[in-house]
């Protein structure tokens, strides 16, 4: 799979494609079917399928100050769109341009003109252009006659309710994994790369690979069932504290999860940290040992939990 931007001449090999038009951020139940309604109609036409996203997210662009809501990076996004049956993914830079675009321009210049999409699939929800000027209705009134055909996927329900992206936010930051995690299909993961820090974990037996959260949405602080996926595909198993370390000061927001059963250096190693099960909040102990004694008990439930 190759990732595309939309801002570059697209190869004539990519021309008369289906695109999935959305952002995807988090790639929850309702995006997988609107990505599966264009895999499905691309294959039966013999035509490429694209999946397009916008990146930085318009809400960044709008408002630079806005707390951090990213569900998925770009690298996540594009191995979840290729495991849904993408050929490549189409990355539309969310800039003072773009934000310009009026809903015609859009769908004539960027659409039809520079990127030479057969058909496009969007949710029924889905608004673009300046102001967001367009919708679903639009899409199909302008790209209709210019040979762009339009379909709209209905949104997606689970427990009575619509699956969004704003529903997965909230739940992680409820510490609601096990509904994070169906929405989704998967848990909630945040990928880095692991930095040195002040290394107190190895003084108590517990060292951890800490990663800073970035532009991911913070979930509830506090303690954590994880799982760790490594360098060379390795799967391992743990406990991860969520948050800025009441314990100790100064406080520091961090992800430093402890793995089981692992002993090696991961400084300077992308690595991806799934949330499976919310533990407790975080808490300021007395004293180290009881840290540790708590610590320890932490361990065993998220081992109990991931069995």
């Amino acid at each position: 799979m190759i990732r595309l931007d939309a801002r570059d001449p697209l190869p004539d090999a990519w021309r008369g494609a289906v695109i999935a038009l959305g952002n995807f951020d988090g790639f929850h139940l309702g995006h997988q079917a609107v990505v599966a309604e264009a895999v499905q109609w691309a294959r039966a036409e013999r035509r490429p399928v694209l999946v397009a996203t916008f990146d930085p997210h318009p809400v960044r662009h709008f408002d630079p100050k806005a707390p951090p809501f990213r569900l998925t990076t770009l690298d996540q996004r594009e191995e979840l769109f290729a495991g849904a049956g993408a050929d490549a993914m189409l990355v539309f830079a969310f800039d003072d341009a773009l934000a310009r675009t009026s809903a015609q321009d859009f769908v004539e210049d960027l659409l039809v003109r520079r990127l030479g999409a057969a058909g496009v699939v969007t949710g029924e929800d889905f608004t673009f252009g300046r102001q967001r000027g367009g919708n679903i209705g639009v899409l199909r009134a302008l790209g209709e006659p210019l040979g762009l055909t339009t379909r709209a996927v209905g949104p997606v329900f689970r427990d009575g309710l619509v699956v969004s992206s704003s529903r997965v936010r909230e739940a992680l930051k409820a510490g609601d994994c096990t509904t994070a995690t169906a929405l989704m299909t998967r848990p909630f993961a945040v990928r880095g790369t692991v930095q040195h820090g002040d290394k107190l974990g190895r003084t108590i037996n517990f060292p951890t690979a800490n990663l800073a959260m970035g532009t991911y949405l913070r979930p509830a602080y506090g303690i954590y069932a994880v799982t760790g996926l490594l360098p060379g595909n390795r799967l391992v198993k743990g406990a991860a504290n969520m948050g800025i370390r009441p314990t100790f000061d100064p406080p520091k927001e961090l992800l430093e999860p402890y793995f089981f059963d692992f002993s090696g250096d991961l400084y300077g190693q992308e690595i991806e940290v799934a949330f499976h099960h919310f533990l407790r909040p975080e808490a300021k102990f007395d004293s180290l040992d009881a840290l540790v004694a708590q610590m320890n008990r932490d361990c065993a439930e998220a081992a109990r939990l991931l069995a």
